[in-house]
């Protein structure tokens, strides 16, 4: 169902794959049906079987397995829904959906006997989702950071590399064809946020739904911020963090300062990257292309292989780490999530303004790291950079609402979070 980006990826590698695949897997992958809204846009790709019957499609007796390649959530959650009900497994690449629907959806598949697969709906190309189920089951995973968004991180890359605005590295992604027409999903931090909803769940074994995520984006980045994170040592990279303290899960996507030392900040251009640390293993980084026409045909037909093999089926009718099967995660309040963080006040070039500023952070028990501040004419506004020791969220609202208070400070306040290197990485 589908066949445009991603489904002609598909549809291409299992044309010039299939004797590779027939030898590897031991089957032939045999397309029925390709399910398209306009059978017109697609004259020009002969030799496969279009309609755009999507219902006659899935009710076929001889459909063994079915591909949802359309994305959004409806008709596609109904489509889904009625492939289930058959006993039909479902292979998806659909984040929304199921960052939207997903525990109901696993639900009606063990109800009638089948299973969903879904690499592709998270890192493109990167089998994170294969080594969230496989490969680390034996870990309590404790964090996982990535970067999950190709298009963000291009707009970011050209910001630090060129000195862009946000303005001009979101106009070339969209000539590039990295960024879509209308980009508010990607660089508002929604899609990584979906991503984050699935990836956590896998990860803690906890029922994660959008609400639970904190999300801020980077459309109101300013290049100025870029510039002074590069002078502290830092870049800004746009992360989805999940950890669990003390039982409970903070998440959270936003743009975060990361050391220049740290391996994600060397992270480029559409690739993603994704931390996760187990107790066991320690940490593991995940990296590759993260979008991208091939990349994430080839998630899809590995969830096709698993699906047809009996390898799918079985992890999900044997594994409880799915969203149906997991308690509701237990949020832990923003307020008290801690973090090191990034100020920029803009204040007023006076005797006294600094400490008032070191007042109201003072105030709220927040230890100060680093100011950094250039010449500037007497009396006027001017950027001073602040870095804090851990804090907690709470406090550092409450102390930016008393800064912003001020009469020489020209609010708002920027403020962002500081992610520390991983300690595997720590000295070099």
């Amino acid at each position: 169902m589908g066949c445009g980006i991603v489904g002609g990826g598909v549809a291409k590698i299992l044309a010039d794959q299939a004797e590779l695949l027939k030898r590897r897997v031991g089957a032939r992958f045999d397309i029925r049906h390709v399910v398209v809204r306009d059978l017109q846009k697609h004259q020009a790709q002969g030799g496969l079987p279009f309609t755009t019957n999507a219902q006659a499609a899935i009710d076929d007796p001889s459909v063994q397995i079915v591909l949802e390649l359309m994305g959004g959530i409806s008709p596609t959650g109904e489509l889904i829904e009625r492939a289930l009900k058959l006993g039909k497994p479902v292979v998806t690449a659909n984040k929304s959906l199921l960052a939207a629907r997903g525990a109901e959806l696993f639900g009606l598949a063990r109800k009638h006997n089948t299973c969903i697969a879904f690499e592709a709906s998270c890192g493109g190309g990167i089998p994170i989702i294969d080594a969230l189920t496989r490969g680390l089951i034996a870990n309590r995973i404790d964090a996982l950071v990535g970067i999950v968004n190709g298009t963000c991180n291009v707009i970011l890359t050209r910001m630090t590399k060129n000195g862009w605005s946000y303005q001009q590295a979101l106009a070339e992604a969209q000539k590039l064809g990295f960024a879509e027409a209308d980009p508010t999903l990607d660089v508002s931090g929604r899609d990584a946020a979906q991503k984050l909803a699935i990836l956590a769940s896998l990860a803690f074994n906890a029922r994660v739904a959008e609400k639970d995520i904190l999300v801020e984006g980077i459309d109101t980045l300013h290049p100025t911020d870029i510039q002074f994170a590069t002078e502290l040592g830092y870049v800004i990279k746009l992360l989805a963090i999940g950890e669990r303290r003390d039982g409970r899960l903070t998440l959270r996507v936003n743009p975060t300062l990361v050391h220049a030392n740290d391996v994600l900040a060397e992270v480029s251009g559409s690739f993603n990257a994704i931390s996760v640390y187990g107790h066991a293993l320690g940490h593991a980084l995940f990296y590759g292309r993260g979008a991208g026409q091939m990349p994430t045909a080839s998630a899809v037909v590995a969830d096709l292989v698993g699906v047809a093999t009996g390898v799918t089926p079985q992890l999900f009718k044997r594994l409880n780490i799915f969203p149906d099967t997991a308690p509701a995660a237990v949020i832990l309040p923003i307020e008290e999530l801690q973090s090191r963080y990034y100020l920029r006040v803009t204040a007023r070039d006076v005797p006294g303004v600094m400490a008032q500023v070191a007042q109201a952070l003072g105030g709220q028990g927040i230890s100060l790291s680093a100011i950094h501040q250039r010449e500037s004419a007497e009396s006027q506004f001017v950027p001073v950079v602040i870095t804090t020791h851990m804090a907690k969220e709470g406090a550092i609202r409450q102390a930016l609402r008393t800064i912003d208070a001020l009469p020489t400070i020209q609010a708002p306040t920027v403020c962002l979070r500081v992610i520390d290197q991983p300690r595997e990485f720590a000295g070099g």
